[in-house]
């Protein structure tokens, strides 16, 4: 399992059109090869601030898989007009993983 990671920061002003929208561009994500589970996190002390955090079964399921379809393009055209700066997206596996 490979976990993909971005900071997303939203133009100042247009955080709850961008709720909203990214509610509806998680069918385009959903629907891919792979995926597993994503969640969107806002940051309480910089309220335009989020973390996305996306599941995948592999590294390329998302950098393929995903990033190369027409539901990116979807995805695309729904939410990237929102972000300044543009995301870092990086991947990470699990190495320990502990639980209550």
């Amino acid at each position: 399992m490979i976990l993909e990671v971005a900071i997303l920061n939203v133009k100042s002003g247009q955080e709850k059109q961008f709720e909203i929208d990214f509610a509806t561009a998680g069918q385009f994500i959903s629907s891919i090869k792979g995926y597993s589970k994503h969640s969107l996190r806002k940051c309480l002390e910089q309220t335009n601030k989020y973390i996305l955090l996306v599941d995948w079964e592999n590294l390329e399921d998302h950098t393929i898989g995903f990033r190369q379809s027409a539901e990116y393009l979807e995805w695309k055209k729904i939410l990237h007009h929102y972000y300044e700066p543009f995301p870092t997206v990086e991947h990470y596996e699990l190495i320990i993983e502990k639980r209550k």
